[in-house]
């Protein structure tokens, strides 16, 4: 099990919470691929998108329905500053993830994050447990508040 797996699954059950983990061999790098992987509506997905934030150089998370894009607009008024792309050195540095693969929780540093409201339209939604070919079900309500995320408009 990959070092980024194991925080995933140690902030679950530090959290009390078992979910479900699926790995698939073909991988699941993008939404839609993670969707058909599962078998569920591409919103039961929880992206994990990340930015760089201009002004303080961190990384800042938007967990976004499957579906659904985040307004660079939008994104920078909730952020306070301006966003630029987030390599993937300074994902890696801060999460601990690699693009494709980045939770929404077990970060190394946690991010500021934020929440799409649309996730919880769901009972269950499917994200990276940190591994382009590992996703969890989770409640939505329960992801939200172990990402520390605050729940706002930012998609486009």
């Amino acid at each position: 099990m990959s070092r980024s797996l194991k925080r995933v699954m140690a902030a679950l059950g530090a959290a009390g919470v078992e979910a479900e983990l699926r790995e698939f061999a073909e991988g699941t790098r993008t939404a839609h691929d993670a969707a058909d992987a599962v078998g569920c509506a591409l919103d039961q997905i929880a992206k994990s998108i990340l930015f760089r934030g201009e002004n303080s150089g961190s990384a800042i998370l938007f967990v976004t329905a499957g579906g659904n894009q985040v307004c660079a607009d939008r994104a920078a008024v909730l952020a306070g500053e301006p966003l630029g792309k987030a390599d993937a050195r300074l994902i890696r540095a801060q999460t601990g993830f690699a693009i494709g693969g980045v939770s929404p929780i077990g970060h190394l540093t946690p991010p500021r994050a934020y929440w799409d409201p649309r996730l919880l339209d769901f009972a269950e939604i499917w994200a990276a447990a940190g591994t382009p070919r590992h996703v969890f079900g989770i409640a939505p309500e329960l992801l939200l508040r172990l990402s520390g995320a605050d729940a706002a408009d930012f998609t486009a």
